[in-house]
């Protein structure tokens, strides 16, 4: 009896202590996870080297979803998306931005919006 209680109490803890996750060895994936439904999709992914990518889109092809990884360099790079009928739109830290629009040009473009021309 004590034999059997030591076994089913050595199965309960190893069935309750979380294992290491499972890698691929090909590609070294660590987690992949893929929900295709009627009225969308689910995908995640995660690398050994610290790629992770998520992604979601509805029936009309709508998607939202983000990846980051570690640069060369030891930056954390992460970008957010939605792709949808006005096309793909990211953000992130790393991405390059237009320079601010002059002080001079502003005031022009303000001067034109608030005299529109007459035309005969």
């Amino acid at each position: 009896m004590f034999k059997f209680l030591m076994i089913c109490a050595i199965v309960g803890l190893a069935a309750a202590f979380p294992g290491v996750p499972v890698v691929d060895e090909v590609d070294g994936v660590v987690l992949r996870s893929e929900d295709i439904r009627p009225d969308g999709f689910e995908s995640k992914l995660e690398t050994v080297n610290g790629i992770n990518d998520q992604r979601s889109g509805d029936e009309y092809g709508n998607i939202k979803g983000s990846f980051s990884y570690i640069s060369p360099e030891g930056e954390h790079v992460q970008i957010t998306y939605v792709a949808d009928e006005n096309g793909f739109q990211p953000s992130g830290d790393v991405l390059p931005t237009p320079p601010p629009i002059p002080v001079e040009i502003q005031k022009a473009l303000d001067w034109i919006a608030a005299h529109p021309s007459v035309e005969h």
